[in-house]
């Protein structure tokens, strides 16, 4: 189970790598966004496509642009970090409790 919830922070932080990209760069192709991460071309494409769906990004003539929602997430995204930290700690404090 915790192998699963791995993969996905580790699928996450690929994606909010991307974003960060996209907001430094914008517009940018795929292509260069590759070439900048050092990720394989298909892993972006991927990404890319995750965050246009969820509204983060949009494609334009010249290449990926940033939403406004991608730019107010990673303003909060210290905060919301903290936030899961926190409840994955609070997870720990309560296993020890129920030893």
């Amino acid at each position: 189970m915790l192998e699963k919830l791995q993969q996905e922070i580790d699928l996450i932080g690929r994606h909010l790598e991307v974003v960060r990209v996209v907001v430094a760069h914008q517009p940018i192709g795929i292509m260069k966004l590759a070439e900048l991460l050092d990720l394989p071309y298909h892993r972006v494409r991927y990404s890319l496509r995750v965050l246009e769906q969820g509204g983060y990004i949009r494609a334009s003539p010249a290449g990926a642009m940033a939403t406004p929602l991608a730019e107010e997430m990673l303003v909060h995204l210290d905060e919301n970090i903290d936030n899961l930290i926190a409840k994955l700690e609070a997870m720990k404090s309560e296993k020890m409790q129920n030893l």
